[in-house]
């Protein structure tokens, strides 16, 4: 992988919605809501998923850096230690 910090976290996040969403549901009690529990859990273990990843891989590759003008690049140019 190329960034090595980020895979630690990639896997636990992983794990723990992977979990959330296919090991928690089998022990979800009979209830004539039993279905619309377990879509429930699903679903949202896929959303908040993907939206973490979607949000942590963003920070990776921005879409635009810090805006500085002219003006302040030739001031930094000459006047940083």
């Amino acid at each position: 992988m190329a960034y090595n910090c980020l895979t630690v976290p990639l896997i636990m996040m992983s794990m723990f919605w992977s979990l959330m969403g296919f090991l928690v549901p089998w022990f979800i009690p009979k209830h004539p809501n039993q279905g619309v529990i377990i879509s429930m859990l699903v679903t949202c273990s896929v959303c908040c998923y993907l939206f973490w990843l979607i949000a942590i891989l963003a920070q990776l590759n921005p879409l635009f850096g810090p805006q500085v003008n002219n003006e302040t690049i030739q001031y930094l140019k000459y006047h940083w230690p």
